[in-house]
């Protein structure tokens, strides 16, 4: 074999070489039609070499005839691949060049077939042989074809749409790929001119398109070999990373999902895929995972689904999933609508959380919850069953000191105060006696008569004192005649205001808010220093409102709030169901406040 049949020989080899291996890449990634493309020109590229090789060896002019006319095909299968092979690969070429080249190149192949013999030649003559590189080559002799010229054209337009790409890539960053594929273009569509001179007899050589080409197809070939290369690394990567993320999602319980809505096909992570009793490879449709779920809960999200792609919200649902060894599991899905350009839903991705654990903590912390509950609610009736123990036994006491406290009262009242009495008469009758003989011992007489009846006055003040507002009946008339006590004794003026809504106040309650009345009035008077008082009842619907203020120096919380008085004020206040709270300041006055509810009245009596 010479050494012009073997380098064509090997060209066409190498050419199918990569034809056959891209080709078969392309079987396998449908979506790469780049792969298709290349595929199409290295087949090409072959076909020419062989149609070169068979034409440089021809020895009659009707078999070059023949050639010339075929070799017109893979010419144009390798131009329309060229072309699209730059504007899908390399995003680059006018449209408007394209198309030019792909309508012009295909004129030409069909006017190639309408001529007697070519678009090339009229008539061709005679075959010239000739010896190149060592070996004897056929070249054509003839009449060349005018409409040739529309070959020579698109030639022309490849080149500038090759030059304009080349220009578009760099312009963009990707040099290499600029130098490499768009170069490698440029410099095959100027060796091409080589194919018109032949013809036309300016220079003496074979045609030589297959290794022109080839250059570009090898170029194209090293860059698809890169991006393979760099795809299976990052396969690699990718796997790696999916092995990682897999990892971490299984720790925290996280399963990820995405739905294509057009093929109605379900990815979902391997794991969860595993729980949920489908074989780790297959497709999944949404009915076939909605059955998955507790058909309780079927509907709910349904609607839930429904209403993210209709409306393009985010799609939220909580359901139970029935796993494939039949126990139940809670899931928390999220997820969000992919839309296309024109907003219309294509994916719905998102992640499920294993939420069974926290709804069985609800289920256990619902149930404390109801037995703290029963547990408070008998708490709370034997807390209330102690408190009204309590205070019927605190009434019962108060009563009883009530009780004995009238009966010492009328014990000084009609005993001691009556036999007070009856020794300021004897005194006093023994005065008269003595006085017109004796006027000392009558002095002495008029002396004890003092003292005893000072002695029944201070007996008759105790015994009411004792009484308090039992033996006054009305608490009303009792904290006025307290107010009037004060102003005669005292000369501090003493105010008692009431509304007119009066309700009826039980005998304890009323004795125990004189009491108080009359410590707050002492208090003003002794340390306050006041020199007027008031004291208010005011009745509600619910309690009424003892209220005792004065203008004195009043003290400090701090430091007094403490005291024996105040204590004494607030332990009867709570002996009859009720509170009292003091306000005071420096030089501000004291105020005192006693409240007590109404239903607390154990035994009623009216109040004028």
């Amino acid at each position: 074999m010479n050494s012009v049949a073997l380098i064509w020989s090997m060209n066409a080899g190498a050419c199918l070489t990569l034809a056959a291996f891209y080709g078969a890449v392309w079987s396998k990634q449908r979506a790469n039609r780049a792969y298709l493309l290349f595929s199409c020109s290295a087949v090409a590229a072959a076909v020419i070499s062989a149609f070169e090789l068979r034409m440089m060896n021809a020895r009659t002019v009707e078999q070059y005839q023949l050639l010339m006319r075929w070799i017109h095909v893979p010419v144009w299968v390798l131009t329309l691949s060229f072309v699209a092979f730059v504007r899908l690969y390399l995003h680059a070429g006018r449209p408007w060049l394209a198309w030019s080249i792909y309508v012009l190149r295909t004129l030409v192949l069909i006017l190639n077939f309408v001529f007697p013999v070519s678009i090339n030649f009229n008539r061709i003559t005679g075959i010239r042989h000739f010896s190149w590189a060592g070996d004897t080559i056929s070249v054509p002799v003839g009449i060349p074809n005018p409409w040739g010229l529309l070959s020579q054209i698109s030639l022309l337009l490849l080149l500038i749409f090759s030059i304009e790409a080349t220009i578009t890539v760099w312009r963009r960053g990707d040099r290499r790929r600029a130098l490499l594929v768009g170069g490698s273009m440029v410099f095959g569509a100027i060796l091409a001119w080589h194919v018109p001179l032949v013809i036309w007899g300016i220079i003496e050589a074979p045609f030589f398109l297959a290794l022109t080409y080839t250059g570009v197809v090898a170029a194209m070939g090293y860059e698809l070999s890169r991006d393979m290369a760099r795809a299976a690394r990052l396969t690699r990567e990718l796997e790696i990373s999916e092995k990682r993320f897999n990892l971490a999602a299984d720790s925290a319980n996280v399963g990820m999902w995405e739905w294509d809505l057009e093929k109605d096909e379900i990815w979902v992570s391997p794991t969860r895929r595993a729980q949920l009793g489908f074989p780790p490879t297959g497709r999944i449709t949404f009915e076939e995972l909605i059955s998955r779920s507790h058909e309780g809960d079927r509907d709910k999200v349904r609607q839930a689904v429904n209403d993210a792609i209709e409306q393009g919200k985010d799609y939220q649902a909580e359901f139970r999933f029935v796993r494939g060894d039949g126990s139940m599991q809670w899931v928390c899905a999220r997820g969000r609508v992919q839309v296309d350009e024109k907003g219309d839903p294509k994916r719905l991705t998102g992640i499920s959380l294993d939420i069974t654990a926290r709804k069985e903590a609800e289920v256990l912390a619902q149930q404390q919850r109801g037995e703290l509950e029963r547990l408070r609610q008998q708490k709370t009736a034997f807390l209330e069953r102690e408190v009204a123990e309590r205070a019927r036994l605190e009434r019962e006491v108060i009563e009883s000191c009530a009780r004995e406290q009238r009966r010492i009262a009328y014990d000084l009242h009609d005993g001691v105060g009556q036999q007070l009495v009856g020794i300021a008469l004897s005194a006093k009758l023994l005065e008269e006696q003595l006085r017109a003989d004796r006027p000392f011992e009558a002095d002495k007489a008029s002396a004890i008569v003092r003292l005893a009846n000072e002695a029944a006055r201070q007996a008759r003040l105790t015994a009411r004192s004792l009484e308090g507002a039992d033996g006054v009946g009305d608490l009303k008339t009792a904290l006025e005649s307290l107010a009037m006590n004060i102003s005669q004794s005292c000369r501090v003026r003493s105010t008692v205001k009431a509304n007119r809504a009066c309700w009826p106040v039980s005998a304890p309650v009323a004795a125990q808010l004189y009491r108080i009345a009359q410590e707050a009035v002492r208090n003003a008077v002794e340390h306050g220093a006041a020199r007027e008082v008031l004291i208010k009842l005011t009745f509600g619907h619910r309690d009424m409102l003892l209220t005792v203020q004065d203008d004195g120096e009043g003290f400090n919380t701090k430091t007094n709030g403490h005291g024996m008085g105040l204590r004494i004020m607030r332990y009867r206040a709570q002996c009859i169901g009720g509170s009292c709270e003091v306000q005071t300041g420096s030089g501000k006055g004291t105020t005192v406040y006693c409240r007590v509810p109404l239903e607390a009245q154990p035994s009623l009596s009216k109040i004028s």
